[in-house]
């Protein structure tokens, strides 16, 4: 497995995390007290996920997709179910090697486009190519980035 990402596993939606939902926007700017707008109670697993049954999650690690704010240490959220498209954010595996990038064309050839310039397109011709899902969402925490 190359060095791009770790498999974490399947979705288990058995197990239930509701936790509060704030029922308003909130302001980058003034403070607002959020007490008086708890509304109900969420779970990001049926909030996030449509297709639990074919959802995983997978650790990036390394730094070739930050442009598209995909952080060495992100939590993806990977559903099989999905029929890739272009511009999509996949995980596939190439030539037995795991890794995260987006399905683009290149002159009219399928490649895997990195979002870091220090890493070049994959071609995918001629290469033995399995789509292991679609991430559709990064989870990433806003504490201790690179400190």
């Amino acid at each position: 497995m190359s060095k791009d990402c770790i498999v974490l596993g399947l979705v288990d939606i058995s197990a239930k995390n509701h936790l509060p939902l704030v029922d308003t926007p909130v302001r980058a700017g003034f403070p607002s007290p959020a007490d008086d707008y708890l509304e109900t109670k969420l779970d990001l697993t049926e909030h996030l996920i449509k297709h639990p049954s074919a959802t995983y999650y997978i650790k990036a690690v390394g730094d070739s997709m930050i442009d598209y704010a995909i952080y060495s240490g992100d939590l993806l959220v990977v559903d099989r179910s999905l029929e890739p498209k272009l511009d999509d954010i996949v995980v596939a595996a190439v030539d037995g090697e795991l890794t995260c990038k987006c399905l683009g064309l290149i002159n009219g050839q399928h490649h895997l486009l990195s979002g870091n310039e220090l890493y070049p397109p994959i071609p995918l011709t001629g290469k033995e190519v399995h789509i292991w899902g679609v991430v559709i969402h990064t989870i990433h925490s806003l504490r201790n980035r690179g400190h």
